[in-house]
Formats: C-alpha cells, structure tokens, sequence
C-alpha cells in the first residue's frame, strides 16, 4: 500500500483561509478556553491537569443545565407544560454525562491526589455557585450557602435572586392549580425562600393523577419526568460521595466540611417529596 492510499485528500470547497471569517476555534474561543488550565503544584504533578478539567467541564454543564432550568420554569409559568418537559429531557441527558464524569476523576488514587492536594488550599466543589444555582432551582432552598459566597458579589447576587424566586417545583404545582387541580392555597402563597417540605394535600393530587393516568396523561408523564429528574440528582450526589470516599476517604474536605460524612448526608434531602410519598398510597 502507498502512502496515498491511506490519505484522505483534503476537497476543493473545504476552507481554508479564515484570516477573515470566523472560524471553528474563534467561534468558540478555543484559545482562552483551552489556556484556562493553571495547575499549582510545584513540580507541577501530572495528574492536577485531569483534576481541574473534570471540574471545569462539570461546570460548563452546571452553566447548561442552569440555562435550560431557567427556560423550563418560564416554561411553566407559561402553561406551555409540553415545551417545559422537553427542556427536562435535555437536562435528563447532561445529568448522565456530569455522572459518567466521576468514573475519569476515580482513576486519580489516593496516592496520586495526595501529591497536590495540599497545594489546593482551602478551594473546594463545595463553593459551586452553579451547583447552588441548580439546587435552589430544584427546591433545595439554603439562605445560609450564599454567605460561603461573600467575596463573590456576581455569585451572590445570582443566589439571592434565586433564592427570592420560585423553584421549578413551584411553578408545576401552579401550573397543576391553574388547570384546576385541588391544589392547597398555603402551597401556592408558601415562602418561596425557605425549601419545600412534604404536603399531605399534595400526595392526594398526585394519587388522583396516579391512579387515572389516562384521564391526565401529560401531567402523569409530567410528573415522571420530574422524578426521573431528581433520580439523576441523587445518583450524582451518590457518585460524588463514593468518589470521595474512594480517594481521600473520610479526611475533611478543603473547604472545611467533614468531607464524606457532609456529602452522605446530602442524600437526605429531596426536592420533590411527594411524587415519592404516592407510589406507597397507589393501590391502596
């Protein structure tokens, strides 16, 4: 075989000069993208690159996800419930690849982290503003995280607003008074700063839904998506927290928190407790 057998001949209409047209890598700043990596062992220890770009995509996908959150609680406001659960089926597909992500960050043993972990400081995931962001939107309401962001004004600024406004949670069970649903009056005045708790007259709307899925199917189907939504939050969080475990092991975390023991107990709370509570009442 000649080398030219092996050779993809490059077309005629293929570009090839953009020294005046955008191009592939301008379009996306590839340059101040891909310069945005600055290890700070010194040596510099091989493996520090692998830790910041986990972390670094992770938060190019919390920045989507926040983006389609946002959309998906207009969405709703809108009564446009169709357009609001295609927009849940997106976040659904980045949810799987911030899990998989995990699965590259397990491969740096705890030998390995060890090396540079010190020089970290006091940095942590802990101080995710987007993380917050997708929390508070989710229902997960925490005035006290935003002072962890004091000398952040922008991030700050971002959480109170969030924190003042309604959660997506919110906006469906609006969305389920508007369409004349038995929807308790305290749910649809509730202090939207404080994080939804459990409501016994909410599980008897859902047991209706539930129990007549034809009669109300985009709502039921509604309601699936949205725990399949909080499904993929916690696997994530489980998968956070068997990572740590994995590497540093029950050490404290930079940021200050217990580490692991922080992290376990994150999967307690619940941002749509009743769409669990109901599979027990079904059939009943």
């Amino acid at each position: 075989m000649s080398p030219n057998e092996n050779t993809r001949s490059l077309e005629a209409g293929i570009e090839r000069d953009f020294s005046d047209k955008m191009s592939y890598g301008s379009y996306l700043a590839l340059d101040e993208l891909l310069s945005a990596q600055h290890p700070v062992s010194s040596p510099e220890h091989h493996d520090e690159m692998l830790f910041i770009i986990q972390h670094q995509t992770s938060e190019l996908w919390l920045k989507l996800v926040l983006h389609e959150l946002l959309a998906v609680r207009a969405r709703l406001a809108a009564d446009d419930l169709r357009s609001a659960m295609k927009g849940i089926a997106r976040i659904k597909h980045i949810q799987r690849s911030l899990t998989e992500q995990w699965s590259v960050l397990a491969t740096l043993t705890p030998s390995e982290y060890s090396e540079f972990r010190d020089d970290l400081g006091a940095s942590s995931g802990f101080q995710s503003y987007q993380y917050r962001a997708v929390e508070f939107l989710l229902g997960n309401k925490n005035e006290a995280m935003i002072a962890v962001f004091a000398a952040d004004p922008a991030a700050q600024e971002l959480l109170s607003g969030l924190l003042s406004r309604t959660s997506i949670y919110d906006e469906f069970i609006r969305y389920l008074a508007r369409r004349g649903y038995a929807v308790a009056p305290e749910l649809l005045d509730r202090d939207v700063t404080q994080a939804h708790v459990y409501n016994e007259s909410l599980l008897a709307v859902y047991k209706y839904v539930y129990e007549n899925p034809a009669g109300n199917w985009d709502v039921y189907e509604a309601c699936e998506e949205l725990v399949d939504l909080e499904d993929n939050f916690q696997l994530w969080r489980f998968r956070h927290l068997k990572t740590v475990e994995r590497t540093i092991g029950m050490k404290r975390g930079t940021g200050g928190s217990s580490g692991a023991g922080f992290l376990r107990r994150a999967l307690e709370l619940t941002f749509f407790p009743e769409l669990y509570a109901v599979r027990t009442e079904i059939g009943r």
